[in-house]
């Protein structure tokens, strides 16, 4: 049964929470940013209105696949915390410190992604802005992957770990 968990457990964290890591890191490349029209105005003094970029790297279909797969393998990435944690229950190690802070900084992923993430980019989608927020996204992105990096170092050196 160990076997099997750790196998779901491995291939759930590479599948889930390593695609929506790729894709909340690509979304900002992507995603639209308002541009001033080169044309003037119809109305002098009239201000203008911004509109989509859709030159260079932007593309506004490949923005809207990004955040989909953030979406989607954020919700399926639950698969990961709860077969761990079946794991460590099942290995009898749910007290070592390792898994505890673990879950910690699953929790701490998750929200930043549920709470964060996934509505900054659903509003960058809809309004696109300046560019500020899709900063702000690159380095939520970045938070998000570190925190996850953090995970999966803990899970090999297993700091505390009863042998």
């Amino acid at each position: 049964m160990e076997g099997l968990l750790l196998s779901v457990h491995v291939l759930a964290g590479i599948v889930f929470i390593g695609g929506s890591a790729v894709a909340t890191s690509l979304f900002s490349r992507y995603a639209p940013v308002a541009t001033s029209v080169a044309a003037r105005p119809a109305v002098v003094g009239a201000p203008v209105a911004p509109q989509p970029e859709t030159s260079g790297d932007r593309d506004r279909a490949v923005a809207v696949a990004l955040h989909r797969i953030t979406r989607g393998y954020g919700v399926f990435g639950i698969v990961v915390p709860v077969v761990g944690i079946a794991l460590a229950v099942t290995q009898g190690r749910m007290g070592e410190i390792w898994i505890n802070i673990s879950m910690v900084l699953t929790v701490a992923a998750g929200a930043l992604l549920a709470l964060r993430i996934c509505p900054e980019q659903r509003e960058a989608l809809a309004v696109p802005g300046d560019g500020k927020r899709l900063r702000t996204l690159s380095m939520l992105a970045g938070i998000y992957n570190l925190l996850w990096a953090t995970v999966v170092v803990l899970m090999i050196v297993r700091p505390g770990a009863q042998a």
